[in-house]
């Protein structure tokens, strides 16, 4: 059975209830029926935290897949299936992942706006976070620009939604520089879409299923950290936020 991703809809939560659908070895893995718990993927490192049971604690040291999510965890024995657990997402390590993903969509956005760059790749971190785009070479004028731009963006407090869409409808509606549809597997029908600012005039609208802040006032002062060249005409962007 595919597990419920709770975490698609509710980024916001932090603990709760589940059941013990069946348990994996070699490494110790637990498949809950629904979770709350973000696994690797799309530049978002996985969460981290706690299953509880009976008196019991077992550690969440690493979460991956999709359709089915597996929760690999330290302590043993596992839990048997059909045990009621309650899941704890580690909240300073979700909330730094929220802050810099929220980030990196307005920084792509930044981008793409004033210098034409597309972002190629991006990887977020609890406590910093870069992209890669299509661009020669950015300077430290360019740097500090964009800099300003962001937080000028976070000041202004705007909110940021996600809602599912139609993949048909969202290729149809949304900018295909931003949003790559076009590389997800054709058995995805579903697209989960993040909007930031006024939903009939968006800043930024994209396809995502990471997870991020209600607000960009939420993200806090965004600082980059630098720049390098990863290639013929590919720059990297650093930054983190505080």
């Amino acid at each position: 059975m595919p597990t419920e991703r709770t975490y698609l809809r509710d980024t916001a939560r932090r603990r709760f209830e589940t059941r013990v659908d069946r348990t994996l070895t070699d490494p110790p893995r637990v498949v809950l029926d629904r979770t709350c718990f973000y696994p690797s993927g799309g530049g978002q490192p996985h969460d981290t935290g706690e299953l509880r049971a009976d008196g019991r604690t077992w550690r969440v040291v690493d979460v991956s897949g999709r359709e089915t999510v597996e929760h690999e965890v330290t302590g043993a024995p596992l839990p048997d299936e059909g045990t009621a657990v309650e899941g704890v997402v580690d909240a300073d390590r979700r909330r730094g992942h929220e802050r810099h993903h929220t980030a990196q969509h307005l920084l792509s956005s930044v981008l793409l706006a004033a210098f034409d760059a597309k972002t190629t790749g991006n990887q977020v971190y609890a406590d910093r976070a870069r992209i890669d785009c299509a661009y020669p070479r950015f300077d430290d004028a360019d740097l500090a620009r964009i800099e300003e731009r962001l937080n000028a963006l976070v000041d202004a407090d705007l909110p940021v939604r996600w809602y599912e869409r139609d993949r048909a409808a969202a290729a149809r509606d949304l900018d295909p520089a931003r949003t790559r549809i076009g590389l997800l597997p054709d058995s995805v029908t579903e697209v989960r879409v993040v909007e930031v600012g006024d939903p009939d005039d968006p800043f930024d609208r994209t396809a995502c299923a990471g997870t991020h802040v209600a607000s960009t006032g939420a993200v806090g002062t965004v600082t980059v950290t630098g720049r390098e060249t990863k290639g013929p005409e590919t720059e990297r962007v650093r930054f983190r936020v505080d």
